[in-house]
């Protein structure tokens, strides 16, 4: 059973609603308790104000057996009363102004929300429904107009959200001076919501910008654990994933979380190998790490900033550790609201003593005590409520935070200029226009170019921030010295620009700290990414043989060009050197001499022959035959030159057909030797007619018949694939062999094989010719030379194929001067010597011997 109480009160509301259900009039009222504003004043039209007067409140447990208490806010935030000074100080200059809104007076209801989402939505709805009970018809809904206008807050970006949807349904304009989150920018969800503060979109992004200016990819990053610190950090990830930038942890964090949160985010830190640290703060929870941070000497870190806490200068006061010296972020841009300063410094408590709100701000900002209170340490005097604010420095005073209060100035004029076109004034106003409907869209249509200040489609006024940089002094005191500009409407190349000079870093250096999990790879180097860590850990590996990277930080190497190779470092690429048989070289000059040594010495034997061509045995074998087989073989030895010196087209057509064509020649000149020997020993025989069929005429036409032969395949090769220069890449990687490509391989074969054909008709004719009577048989000699000459060009073969470049060039002219020589020594020498040193067997009788018969001469 209930207890007797409860039954009483829920018998007496019974009781209640009877009775007003018979009475002609039917009554409207708030369910819950009413929610009473800390500061109000009433007007034609109310403002709403919102504001975190205090910080956070006290944890209650809830037993759902009673009505919860009320919300116990604690942690004064002097921050918040000052920006509803400058809510204060707009009104009063809009009211007293002649031009705007000319017989309209403005009203306030003020609230503290403690930084509390649900306190913030039971707030707004304050705000919209207002605490008056409201006697109507019985018939007549329970509908009225909102209380409020406008709404002027939050500062945090979630009790935004939360507000805005609540408010936007009915089109009640909410305006934020500090809220960022780039959520808020979306009106299909937040219709009515309006910010004279950038968006975290563009700050997320110039942050990221600002790590990338100064070469910081190895950072971490800490984050409030709302809406403002995740959507801005997931912003920046992003961003920074696309720049380059590794975060080397991420960790969020709220000022309620327990010690042992705070401990983790420590250790963290403690491990890592990163120097930069991110921090997408709210000021509150900057506050609370900082206490921690310097119990725990985590300095030298170099800090990146929001906008929350990079201009705070509570925040800096509390770094006695100097956790934060040099400290970069951005804020909004400074400005300067004349004789704001003067109304914020010029409050009386007198005048508003039974404000319960001014009374907790006074007492604390001069450390004073109202009503009777001993003296302790913790309060030495009591509050007389005279108490002077010109002279006192703390962070009361402290008006570096203008710029945010100018976001709470604009945001008042933006809702009186609203207000001053929906009601048509102009020296007066029309007091009953309905307002609901048309106020935000008259908002989306300010501008006021003196206060720099509009807005777009999304509710977002434009995006311009001042970099902050935090430079110690030596009294202690931290300046927040403007070191650079961010303007987002500006082209990509031009949006950031910085005074470098100027900047003071962590542990007070002049040095840009350097942050990177893994050195800038040098050119001539590529990134390779080490395994199961992020992109921005890599190991620097050299460039292999070819091929090059010119920038730091290569990904990739690039391949030379054909013609080009890598130099030593690996960053440029060098033409190749041209690599070819030439005559300045050791081996082309020597195969060069002993090519003219060659002709040389075959023009001394023609010499010789031509001197005694009158002797038997210059006459013996056909001495035409001989002179013309000395001219073969000086065409053969100078043939050899066309090999050496860098390949032109005509150089390479010359060179196989001029040695085809002179070593088929001389190869004709010995067979047709060889077949003098043969068939003048033949012809002894009775009724042979041999030599007759083989006289010098046929000799001759044998001779030019093989060498038309070769002729013939030659002007088919050049006419159907000709020999051409050719560049070789593939023979050595660093180099260009320069080299005639045979045009077809056929016609090279077929005419080296046709001068194979014929040596070996001519070793075995000659070797059939060896043992015929004559004291000098011509045909071993002959036989032996053909040995010698098989012998060389057998072994060319397998060595020319083998040999790369200008060597296999090399071999195929030593087969020609080896072979040539070959054929000059054993067919001429024998001859000579007889003839210079043994003339007495020069002659008839001992050439032709005993028996024998004589040769044709």
């Amino acid at each position: 059973m209930r207890p007797w109480p409860e039954l009483g009160w829920a018998l007496f509301r019974l009781l209640m609603v009877a009775s007003f259900s018979q009475a002609k009039e039917s009554v409207c009222m708030q369910r819950g308790d009413p929610e009473n504003p800390q500061l109000s004043r009433d007007g034609d039209i109310i403002l709403g104000g919102m504001f975190s007067f205090h910080s956070s409140w006290n944890d209650r447990k809830d037993t759902y057996m009673q009505k919860p208490l009320p919300l116990q806010c604690t942690s004064l935030n002097s921050r918040e009363f000052r920006v509803a000074q400058a809510m204060l100080f707009a009104i009063e200059e809009i009211n007293n102004s002649t031009d705007l809104l000319p017989g309209v007076s403005l009203g306030y209801k003020m609230y503290d929300t403690c930084g509390s989402i649900a306190q913030s939505i039971k707030v707004a709805l304050a705000l919209m429904n207002g605490n008056q009970i409201i006697f109507t018809a019985p018939e007549a809904p329970c509908t009225k107009p909102a209380q409020v206008q406008a709404i002027i807050g939050e500062t945090s970006s979630s009790p935004c959200m939360a507000i805005a949807t609540v408010i936007g349904p009915f089109y009640i304009p909410m305006i934020s001076h500090l809220a960022t989150c780039a959520c808020l920018s979306d009106k299909t969800k937040y219709p009515s919501f309006l910010r004279t503060i950038p968006s975290d979109y563009y700050q997320s992004r110039a942050l990221v910008y600002l790590v990338k200016y100064f070469g910081w990819t190895w950072v971490g990053a800490i984050r409030t654990n709302d809406d403002y610190g995740n959507k801005g950090m997931a912003t920046f990830t992003e961003t920074a994933q696309q720049l380059g930038i590794c975060l080397e942890y991420s960790v969020s964090f709220f000022r309620t979380d327990p010690y042992e949160k705070i401990q983790k985010i420590i250790d963290i830190i403690k491990a890592s190998t990163s120097k930069v640290i991110v921090g997408f703060l709210s000021h509150f929870d900057m506050d609370v790490l900082l206490h921690e941070f310097s119990l725990n000497n985590l300095t030298g870190y170099q800090w990146v900033g929001s906008e929350s806490w990079i201009f705070d200068s509570q925040t800096a006061k509390m770094d006695i550790h100097h956790i934060l010296d040099g400290a970069i972020g951005l804020y909004i841009p400074k400005s300067h609201v004349t004789g704001l300063k003067e109304f914020m410094l010029n409050v009386k408590l007198l005048n508003s003593s039974n404000n319960d709100l001014f009374t907790e701000f006074w007492e604390a900002l001069f450390n004073c005590k109202f009503k009777e209170l001993k003296s302790t340490a913790e309060n030495p005097r009591e509050c007389t409520g005279h108490e002077d604010l010109t002279g006192v420095q703390n962070s009361f005073t402290d008006m570096s935070l203008m710029p945010m209060f100018n976001n709470v100035y604009k945001g008042v004029y933006a809702v009186a200029h609203a207000l001053h076109n929906i009601l048509n004034c102009n020296k007066t106003c029309e007091k009953n226009v309905q307002l609901d409907p048309f106020m935000v869209k008259e908002l989306f249509k300010f501008e006021d170019n003196i206060y720099e200040v509009y807005f777009d489609e999304n509710g977002d006024p434009a995006a311009k921030y001042e970099i902050i940089n935090w430079q110690p002094r030596k009294n202690g005191i931290v300046e927040f010295v403007t070191v650079g500009l961010y303007d987002a409407s500006l082209s990509p190349g031009k949006q950031l620009t910085l005074q470098n000079n100027s900047l003071i870093w962590a542990r007070n250096s002049k040095q840009v700290p350097v942050s990177v999990c893994s050195e800038k790879c040098p050119p001539g180097t590529r990134k390779v990414l080490q395994k199961g860590r992020p992109v921005c850990c890599y190991d620097c590996i050299r460039c292999a043989e070819g091929e090059i990277s010119n920038t730091t930080d290569s990904v990739t190497c690039l391949r030379c060009p054909p013609e080009f190779w890598s130099n030593e470092r690996r960053d440029t690429c060098i033409k190749k050197e041209a690599v070819f048989l030439s005559y300045e070289e050791i081996m082309g000059a020597l195969l060069t001499a002993a090519s003219l040594f060659g002709t040389c010495m075959t023009t001394g034997v023609a010499l010789i022959f031509f001197k005694y061509r009158k002797t038997p045995i210059v006459r013996a074998n056909n001495s035409e035959l001989s002179f013309l087989l000395l001219f073969s073989l000086t065409l053969c030895f100078l043939c050899s030159l066309t090999f050496i010196g860098q390949p032109s087209e005509w150089s390479c057509m010359l060179r196989h057909v001029a040695f085809g064509i002179t070593f088929v020649l001389c190869i004709s000149c010995v067979l047709g030797k060889t077949m003098v020997v043969l068939m003048a020993f033949r012809a002894t025989r009775p009724g042979s007619n041999v030599q007759k069929w083989f006289g010098p005429t046929q000799q001759r036409l044998c001779v030019t018949s093989f060498t038309l032969i070769q002729l013939i395949m030659c002007i088919i090769w050049l006419t159907v694939s000709p020999p051409f220069p050719f560049k070789n890449f593939k023979e050595f990687k660093d180099k260009i062999t320069l080299e005639c490509a045979l045009g077809t391989s056929v016609g090279y074969w077929a005419v080296l094989g046709y001068i194979g054909l014929l040596s070996v008709l001519c070793f075995i004719f000659a070797f059939l010719a060896r043992k015929l009577p004559d004291n000098f048989n011509e045909a071993k000699f002959i036989t032996f030379s053909m040995l010698i000459f098989c012998a060389v060009w057998i072994t060319f073969i397998p060595a020319y194929v083998s040999s790369p470049g200008k060597f296999s060039v090399a071999v195929e002219i030593f087969a020609i001067l080896a072979s040539s020589f070959g054929l000059l020594i054993c067919i001429f020498f024998p001859k000579c010597y007889i003839i210079l040193l043994k003339p007495e067997r020069n002659t008839k009788k001992n050439m032709m011997g005993k028996g024998a018969p004589r040769p044709p001469s």
